[in-house]
């Protein structure tokens, strides 16, 4: 399960969206975030699916890689719909002692999945298309303008992606860990919650332990290649728009508008 969690990771290609300029790419991302939440009718939310599965294609990633980003989140995304399902009040089609489910449940369960797919979905092409090196570029340069107020945006974009970075890493080193104890006779997947708990303790002391030696080996690292911050630093390839990123940005503030407008106007 853990070595199915796919957050973090980057996929080299050289498609459109590997292409863009990642400052319009994280601007894209949390508008179109704003925009899915827009999206209350079923007309709305087929809009927001066909641009969602139209960017899938604009990035040229398998197909079995989206489905992995989302299996690890399958229990989130059915107690998302069995919670709508039963608790939604309306027209009753289905009844069995004290459980119910009603029309209404059923289009409104519907509608949060449906919504929480697509955010996972269009999150993930994120760091599925850009590196983490050009992903911290892009943040420092976003957040630069936050500096006269005394924001460290270098060492702010900087910890956000180290520690993207390290997500899949350290899930590796979890589920390596997990192995070696189950090995040793440890059981994580029986017993109550309680004992799940206390049986996960022998997990977590190497696990932690295993995390602050790799952040002392970056540390080191860093201050051997007399790392100092972002003063003074230059880059190998500056940032710069091009056409793409302004047909991009044009096509999700579109998207954002249209949406807007069935919701409110229509």
């Amino acid at each position: 399960m853990l070595t199915d969690i796919t957050l973090g990771q980057y996929f080299p290609g050289h498609s459109f969206l590997h292409k863009l300029d990642p400052r319009a790419k994280l601007v894209a991302t949390m508008i179109f975030i704003v925009a899915i939440f827009f999206a209350d009718s079923f007309e709305a939310n087929v809009i927001v699916g066909v641009f969602v599965i139209f960017s899938l294609l604009l990035s040229r990633l398998p197909f079995k890689l989206i489905l992995k980003s989302l299996k690890p989140l399958w229990i989130i995304i059915v107690f998302t719909m069995g919670i709508h399902i039963f608790t939604t009040p309306g027209n009753i089609v289905w009844e069995c002692s004290f459980f119910h489910i009603t029309d209404e449940g059923l289009a409104r369960g519907g509608l949060m999945t449906a919504r929480l797919v697509f955010l996972i979905v269009f999150s993930s092409l994120l760091t599925y298309t850009t590196s983490p090196i050009v992903l911290t570029d892009g943040i420092e340069h976003l957040l630069n303008p936050f500096r006269r107020f005394g924001v460290p945006a270098h060492e702010l974009a900087m910890m956000m992606t180290i520690a993207l970075r390290f997500i899949p890493t350290l899930l590796e080193e979890t589920d390596r860990i997990m192995k070696a104890q189950t090995a040793r006779g440890a059981n994580f997947t029986s017993g109550s919650l309680i004992q799940r708990g206390r049986n996960m303790i022998p997990l977590l002391v190497p696990l932690f332990v295993s995390a602050f030696r790799r952040a002392d080996d970056l540390a080191t690292a860093m201050e051997a290649r007399c790392y100092r911050g972002g003063m003074n630093r230059t880059r190998m390839t500056d940032l710069s728009y091009t056409y793409r990123d302004g047909v991009a940005m044009a096509g999700v503030i579109i998207i954002t508008a249209v949406l807007a407008w069935m919701r409110w106007l229509a």
